[in-house]
């Protein structure tokens, strides 16, 4: 059962690209060409990512964990980057805005900048610190709620988010711009088994605290310690049981209003709110 609390312009330049810097993959629309390969769904997971946008790329500029290929800026970007001393760490290549629409999707906002990069490492589950707080997430697959959930976890200085290897997103494209340079704050754990991820977190001492619509107490009652997991389940579906009969806990997130569910990414926010509260850590 799903968690009370979840439902489911630049001038012109004078300089052109001859040819396009990013390789691209997948079926072209009409008048288009096709998205970047970091877009495509056979992409390798070890292959580059695209970051867009200007939290999101100047962010990852300034993670020296974050090695950036290419670099594609427009004037006004890059002239923004020189005023607030940014490095670029590579020669960028100066495009018109154009340039980058045609590598991004039709909704990208991508102000001006747009990267290909490597992707980060995901830290081995034993060396997460046995504090604070991590996130679990049970096959979230929508970028813009797991997006949201980095933002929201690195406001709240969660150590680690946990996730899987399938049925999950890429920290690439729309994820990226939606955790507004969460991923260079956050780290990303993938897992090939999660109920075995949380198996092991419980040896190492964690609380692990699954949070469902079923759960026997509101979260607020429940008797939160340190090293604290979260879990939170798919959109619509929840979490699955085998992962709700591995969490040492199930709690629910109880709402006073006629509407009884929020969105994921919102009921992760109430859920680290209730929880960094409850561990003193605000």
């Amino acid at each position: 059962m799903p968690l009370s609390g979840t439902r489911d312009t630049s001038p012109a330049m004078s300089t052109r690209i001859s040819r396009p810097p990013f390789r691209r993959s997948g079926k072209a629309q009409k008048g288009r060409p096709g998205p970047p390969r970091a877009f495509a769904h056979d992409r390798d997971a070890d292959g580059p990512v695209i970051l867009y946008g200007w939290h999101t790329v100047t962010m990852a500029l300034q993670n020296p964990k974050r090695r950036i290929r290419k670099l594609l800026l427009t004037e006004n970007a890059a002239r923004r980057l020189a005023e607030e001393n940014i490095p670029t760490r590579v020669a960028p290549e100066m495009v018109r805005p154009n340039e980058i629409d045609r590598l991004v999707t039709p909704d990208a906002v991508h102000q001006g900048l747009l990267a290909e990069a490597d992707p980060l490492p995901s830290p081995d589950i034993e060396t997460l610190a046995q504090e604070g707080m991590l996130l679990v997430l049970d096959q979230i697959t929508d970028p813009h709620n797991v997006g949201a959930i980095l933002r929201s976890a690195a406001a709240f200085k969660v150590n680690a988010i946990v996730t899987t290897a399938r049925h999950s997103p890429e920290a690439t494209g729309v994820l990226a711009k939606a955790a507004s340079g969460a991923l260079e704050l956050v780290p990303l754990v993938t897992v090939q088994n999660l109920a075995r991820a949380l198996t092991r977190l419980n040896e190492r001492g964690f609380m692990t605290v699954g949070l469902d619509s079923e759960g026997s107490d509101n979260l607020s009652a429940v008797a939160l310690r340190q090293p604290l997991a979260l879990v939170l389940g798919a959109e619509g579906k929840g979490l699955r049981q085998l992962t709700r009969e591995t969490c040492s806990a199930v709690a629910r997130l109880d709402m006073p209003g006629e509407i009884k569910s929020l969105n994921v990414s919102n009921a992760a926010v109430l859920a680290l709110y209730i929880g960094a509260s409850k561990l003193g850590l605000l």
